[in-house]
């Protein structure tokens, strides 16, 4: 392996579904916020910054979990933990990912610019939570979720909207449980190395919360489309992913570890079918 190809497993820039899950909640706030009349400017600026963000993420994680990646059968093979990449070059590529973002944020507006720096707190925050809580999914969703009040003050959105944080809260209970899903794919490796996460915390109960973190989700989402009175395609989209997260449950029933992470990879077509939706919606 190259250099080269070590920075892009380190940054996941060949595995874009982290940065997919990060960027429709944010496109679903753009598009709510400017009531389907986006600027493309923020558009071009938030999605570029979503790829970037989410590789930051993914390096100042990999640079956390650096003495424990190789005890997990998942995560042995990682650039720092085989030695491909150094800790010292993990943080200047973290350093490097973030004045990125930082660079295209300034292109927004005052408000959007100091938002930007708690995201940045907590994408930065979350990778070492697993080690103090149970719930370190929350910590991604808060995280995963902190793009939507940006995307809705870079687009002249009011901080002060209700729709923004139903928005804002559906897509952490969203975050949480895909996030588990995943988690369960590590959950026994996680329980011998001391390792904490939702999956572990929710036992046998797993499959039931996750589920009622979904049903919580849709509901939001339901509301969000009686208070704006948004249209039918959106509504038939949130009817697709009430399916999709039914078949994700019975792809999981058994908890067999590859069919744990197909779900959690399905969950990029909930994504893109709510956004399709709610585009759908402002044309209709």
């Amino acid at each position: 392996m190259t250099k080269l190809d070590a920075y892009l497993q380190l940054t996941r820039f060949n595995r874009p579904i982290g940065s997919l899950l990060l960027l429709w909640p944010t496109l679903w706030g753009i598009w709510l916020a400017s009531n389907g009349s986006p600027e493309w400017k923020v558009v071009i600026i938030f999605i570029l910054g979503v790829f970037f963000m989410r590789s930051a993420g993914c390096v100042i994680n990999d640079y956390a979990d650096r003495h424990i990646d190789g005890s997990v059968e998942r995560t042995k093979n990682r650039p720092i933990p085989s030695g491909l990449v150094t800790e010292k070059e993990a943080l200047l590529l973290f350093a490097v990912l973030c004045l990125a973002s930082f660079l295209l944020v300034l292109m927004t507006d005052t408000q959007t610019v100091l938002l930007s720096f708690i995201g940045l707190g907590l994408a930065a925050l979350y990778p070492f939570m697993k080690r103090y809580t149970y719930l370190p999914q929350l910590f991604l969703g808060l995280a995963f979720s902190w793009a939507i009040p940006m995307a809705y003050s870079a687009q002249g959105g009011s901080l002060g909207d209700p729709t923004l944080w139903m928005v804002f809260v559906a897509n952490a209970f969203w975050t949480i449980a895909y996030d588990t899903y995943y988690a369960m794919v590590d959950r026994d490796d996680d329980l011998k190395i001391g390792i904490k996460s939702t999956a572990i915390l929710f036992a046998q109960n797993d499959l039931f919360i996750i589920s009622l973190l979904q049903g919580l989700a849709l509901s939001l989402l339901i509301w969000v489309g009686v208070l704006e009175s948004l249209n039918w395609p959106y509504f038939v989209s949130l009817a697709v992913a009430a399916l999709l997260f039914s078949l994700q449950l019975k792809q999981t029933w058994t908890r067999e570890r590859n069919a744990c992470f197909k779900a959690f990879l399905d969950n990029n077509r909930i994504g893109y079918c709510v956004f399709i939706g709610i585009v759908l919606n402002y044309i209709v």
